[in-house]
């Protein structure tokens, strides 16, 4: 039939074969191919049931079905804890293997891919044990058998959720079902034994009955006509229920579309050859074929009827829910449907809260190997175990899991750290040294108070610049040497504070022209005493040096120097604010970059050699016969400037953000503080409190005793 292209219909064959168009190039259907694993995976998933029991039937079908189940679970990290088959007529053993399956398993839902047949046993069995509890989710032809019909397994049961053939209205159907009766249809064979079956009774007319089907029917109640078919339990007679009749129904209603439309064909508007349109009177099958396999009509529901490139109607099934009341009836109710024409997110409708599950319950059991791992945690794969056993690891430091049964932690950004409950990235905290912080604020309260203890120096010195002591000592000399003083004490101030591109590129580079200034000062007047001594001897080239030429000359070089140094280093690789991890988790900070670590160590080696030869020339001078010889002085506070700068270099490499900068801020104040203790605070006491030991009486006579 198929040579001649004769339109075959079929309103239940499901066979994934028939859909090959070679060898079966007129084959149509409105039963839909068996896309029922692909439908009961996304019932599965849309529960979050994970850990779910498979009975499959032991046959072709059953096989195929079970396989391509699990293909569709794998999809979803869906595990099956068991997978048995059955067959009708299963031994006992199996039969009892099966149920201990069953009272042995921890998964709450089992997948039935089985005929009511083969299960029917194992139904019998649980129920004689009374074993309730569990979630079945069926494939279609459940929802038509006489399983729901036996209450002795409603208990087991109840709360099913599966899959049935998409059905719709039948215009007139439901009313014909009611009017239909025996004495209307007296030719019908099976009219009065479906009369019989359906209300318990019989006929009295027993005239064609052999003895054996008389005897059945022996004890009861006679049949009398009056019985209203309304009355039925719907699991016996369902008219709400016409799945298998709605396909026939659709199929009639496809050839009578095609046919409607090839014998609507307006001339020269056909689909045949020169526009041609088929002859009513002699028209031929293919003719009729090629109209039927193009039909497209809205039904009743208003979903769209056509047949694809294989000949197979859109995929839809309804989903229905067995419903067990407490007034111990029973019914089906639809709760969704499936449609895979629609798009993604709508081909799986359910209305979650009209589904009654066991014992009457509206709560949606649970079914998984490991609980779902809150936010924070992250799966452990357990050895040996499927994939849905777990454990629920917290996530690591700086790692995150937003999402309820999240398999990896993500990792928080650079600038952020996660929470305590590992389930949100805050920022980190910035860490630098600030003013409000105790070390900043006792750092600044001692910046400012040996600033203000140096200018009251200065101040002094200003005061009795007139004196002995004051003129001894090089006045302008002194005056510069305390202003360079000052400028050390303040520009710690620099080093507090958030690290800016400005203070960064500043900082070190004022810090060592200032010390360059203050050291050479020094300098200058150890020399000047060496060069003044040494002049005095016959023809001495000395004494060409001695003045204050010298003097301005070592301060300037050295000064020149350093600020070349300074400006060099700005020009090619200037200090930059860094952020980095801090040594604390959760921290970060914020510490200027030397930019050139090169030239931050030839101003420090030069800061060296200027405090090396300030402490050569004063040790030198420290013995020279003169009152007015500060070299001792500068000696013991070279020995103290140095000392605290060799403590600083291995003390600042081994710490890190703003204890970092505190011990840089605390070696530049002690180092300044021992070279304004050691030189001008015995100056002060003289001045301040010995007035008699500044005359120029007892400085000649001091120099004359120590020269005796």
């Amino acid at each position: 039939m198929s040579e001649h292209h004769i339109s075959l219909i079929s309103f239940g064959s499901g066979l994934s074969a028939l859909s090959d168009k070679v060898q079966f190039p007129s084959f149509l259907r409105t039963a839909v191919k068996d896309f029922q694993p692909e439908v009961i995976v996304q019932i599965l998933y849309l529960f979050n049931w994970t850990w779910v029991g498979l009975f499959a039937s032991d046959t072709e079908y059953g096989v195929q079905g079970s396989h391509k189940i699990r293909e569709e679970a794998d999809k979803y990290c869906i595990c099956l804890e068991f997978s048995e088959f059955l067959t009708a007529g299963a031994s006992k053993k199996k039969i009892g293997q099966a149920v201990n399956r069953i009272k042995m398993s921890s998964a709450k839902v089992i997948v039935l891919y089985v005929y009511p047949a083969e299960i029917s046993p194992v139904l019998e069995e649980l129920s004689l044990q009374n074993i309730t509890g569990k979630v079945w989710v069926a494939i279609a032809g459940w929802f038509s058998s006489l399983v729901f019909s036996r209450r002795e397994f409603w208990k087991t049961i109840a709360g099913t959720v599966g899959i049935a053939s998409y059905s719709g209205e039948i215009p007139g159907f439901k009313d014909f079902l009611y009017s239909i009766h025996p004495w209307k249809y007296q030719r019908d064979l099976y009219m009065k034994l479906f009369w019989e079956h359906a209300f318990g009774c019989q006929w009295m007319d027993t005239v064609n009955r052999s003895e054996s089907k008389r005897t059945s029917l022996a004890g009861k109640q006679p049949c009398t006509g009056n019985e209203q078919l309304e009355s039925l339990d719907a699991t016996l007679y369902d008219v709400y229920n016409f799945r298998f009749s709605y396909k026939a129904y659709m199929a009639v209603r496809a050839l009578a579309q095609g046919l409607h439309d090839m014998l609507s064909c307006e001339p020269g508007k056909g689909p045949y050859r020169s526009r041609a349109c088929a002859k009513r009177a002699t028209f031929l099958p293919w003719q009729v074929f090629h109209y039927v396999k193009n039909v497209h009509f809205k039904t009743t529901t208003g979903r769209g009827m056509f047949f694809d490139a294989n000949g197979d109607s859109p995929v839809a099934f309804d989903i229905l829910n067995w419903q067990l009341y407490a007034d111990d009836t029973s019914k089906f109710l639809k709760v969704g449907n499936y449609d895979a024409a629609s798009p993604d997110a709508e081909k799986l409708l359910i209305n979650v809260s009209s589904i009654l599950w066991g014992e009457g319950s509206s709560q949606v059991p649970v079914s998984v190997c490991s609980k779902t791992c809150p936010t924070g945690y992250r799966k452990s794969a357990l050895e040996g175990q499927p994939s849905c056993c777990f454990d629920c690891v917290p996530c690591s430091e700086g790692e995150i899991s937003n999402q309820t049964g999240a398999s990896e932690c993500v990792t928080c950004p650079d600038d952020q750290r996660s929470n305590g409950k590992r389930d949100r990235c805050i920022p980190k905290v910035i860490e630098f040294l600030v003013y409000e912080d105790p070390l900043g604020i006792t750092l600044s309260f001692l910046s400012v108070f040996y600033t203000l203890a140096t200018a009251l120096t200065l101040a002094v010195f200003y005061v009795y610049r007139g004196t002995p002591v004051v003129k001894a000592n090089n006045t302008t000399l002194s005056y510069l040497f305390l202003c360079s003083l000052i400028l050390c004490f303040l520009s710690a101030l620099i080093f507090i504070g958030r690290p800016t591109e400005m203070t960064c590129m500043l900082r070190h580079v004022l810090f060592g022209v200032i010390f360059a200034v203050c050291l050479s000062c020094l300098l200058a007047k150890t020399v000047t005493v060496i060069v003044a001594f040494g002049a005095t001897r016959p023809n001495s080239q000395l004494r060409k040096w001695v003045g204050v030429k010298a003097t301005y000359s070592i301060v300037l070089a050295c000064f020149a120097v350093q600020a070349v140094l300074g400006v060099t280093w700005v020009s090619i690789a200037p200090s930059f604010p860094e952020v980095h991890s801090g040594a604390i988790y959760g921290t970060m900070v914020i510490e200027c970059n030397e930019g050139s670590p090169v030239m931050f160590s030839s101003m420090m080696i030069f800061l060296g050699l200027l405090a090396s030869m300030t402490f050569i020339s004063a040790f030198l001078a420290r013995k020279l016969p003169d009152s007015f010889n500060e070299a001792k002085y500068i000696t013991f506070s070279m020995i103290i400037f140095i000392s605290v700068w060799l403590s600083f270099f291995p003390a600042y490499i081994s710490t890190k953000g703003k204890y970092m900068v505190a011990v840089e801020i605390f070696a530049i104040l002690s180092s300044s503080v021992g070279l304004l203790c050691c030189i001008f605070f015995p100056k002060c006491y003289i001045i301040i409190l010995k007035p008699g030991m500044n005359t120029k009486e007892y400085l000649t006579t001091k120099s004359r005793s120590v020269q005796k």
